[in-house]
């Protein structure tokens, strides 16, 4: 068999676990059978994988990670709605569903991370450079991960209503939201960007997609999240890691959520944020980008959340805008009895961190935060902890 065998050593199963085993195991002329079953494999287990036949676990490398195993892989669509044709009541046309992508870890822990970024799942599942992005760095952490693509956009872009595209010319002004300095091509000295990797460049460019920032998408995104937390598929557990404009829609899906499945929010560098209504502020002020106002009982779903943290990334001043609205949502969630807080990667000492710091140079650093961030607020924990020990 073509490549090269990886033998990863685990400790002695469950017999519960014998037949996930068997199911990834590549055992070439290796026969099958009950003996096989109950004697060898709590004997002597191990895994064994080619690296021509996809990733089921890797070797450790040079910085230090653990192999990732999984025990299983996958997506699925969730919300959305049904058309009839008025024309003929027996045609339809399912649209305006999310869709899911989802990797299990073979040893899970109970809280599972929804990766969502109002453009591209892409800047979740590779560091700028083509490195281990957040996906496989919390991957190899054994949390379970979701990527999310919203209604109309990526993989559920099936719309149920006309969709228009006008190209815009959006690179050289990205260069500067994205944070990687003040004007383009003008680099901030310390940026966690490969600066001279111009195949780094076209890549962040181009993996993305129409985002469609209007009140009505964020609220079509909040709904259809809303849905998929209630429905018990992402876990009992659900923490949104979110980013950019995906930030606002993470707040929207947690006051429209019916159920207690939601356990966090961790937005990078939201661009919007969602108050009660009995504050003075205007709504809307920025179309698609809020501020969105709930009624107050809608608001206190936040303040019920096990924890919230805004993350900035370095370079950004505090009279910016959206990050004082930060502030002032944290400090609403606070005063309702939850857990909110407002984190400046700067003053962590990760210095150059852009506007998708998960993607950096230095993103086992900014994962390293976030991993302080779930043990201190104990979402941490193993969905079976006697296992874990074993």
């Amino acid at each position: 068999m073509a490549g090269t065998w990886a033998v990863i050593p685990t400790p002695v199963p469950r017999m519960k676990k014998i037949e996930k085993l068997h199911k990834f195991a590549v055992l070439p002329n290796f026969p099958r059978n009950e003996t096989l079953d109950h004697m060898l494999f709590p004997l002597f287990a191990v895994l064994l994988v080619t690296a021509d036949n996809g990733v089921l676990a890797r070797k450790a490398g040079d910085d230090g990670r653990k192999p990732i195993m999984l025990d299983s892989s996958g997506g699925f669509e969730i919300g959305g709605r049904i058309l009839v044709n008025p024309k003929n009541p027996n045609e339809t046309l399912s649209c305006d569903h999310g869709y899911v992508e989802y990797f299990i870890p073979w040893t899970p822990r109970k809280s599972s991370l929804v990766m969502w970024h109002s453009s591209s799942t892409q800047v979740f599942q590779n560091r700028w450079d083509g490195g281990p992005g957040y996906k496989d760095l919390f991957l190899s952490r054994d949390y379970p991960t979701y990527l999310w693509d919203g209604p109309r956009v990526g993989r559920a872009n099936w719309a149920c209503v006309p969709i228009t595209y006008t190209p815009g010319y959006r690179d050289q002004s990205n260069f500067a939201g994205w944070n990687f300095g003040p004007s383009y091509m003008n680099w901030w000295p310390d940026v966690q960007f490969p600066i001279n990797d111009t195949y780094a460049w076209q890549q962040a460019t181009s993996a993305r997609y129409d985002e469609f920032d209007t009140d009505e998408n964020v609220l079509l995104h909040a709904d259809a999240m809303a849905a998929a937390a209630d429905s018990g598929k992402l876990g009992e557990e659900v923490i949104y890691l979110t980013n950019s404009a995906g930030g606002l829609r993470a707040q929207m899906a947690t006051t429209r959520a019916n159920g207690t499945n939601i356990a966090a929010i961790v937005t990078y560098e939201s661009i919007g944020y969602v108050f009660p209504d009995n504050i003075n502020i205007t709504a809307n002020t920025i179309p698609g980008f809020g501020p969105f106002v709930v009624p107050v009982e809608q608001f206190k779903k936040l303040a019920n959340l096990t924890a919230v943290q805004f993350v900035w990334g370095d370079h950004r001043a505090e009279y910016n805008e959206f990050v004082k609205q930060s502030r002032w949502a944290a400090k609403l969630i606070n005063e309702y009895g939850g857990n909110a807080e407002v984190l400046m990667l700067g003053e962590k000492g990760l210095k150059g961190s852009t506007h998708i710091a998960f993607a950096d140079m230095d993103n086992e650093k900014v994962a390293g935060l976030l991993e302080e961030f779930l043990q201190k607020n104990e979402l941490d924990g193993y969905v079976d902890e006697d296992e874990r020990q074993r």
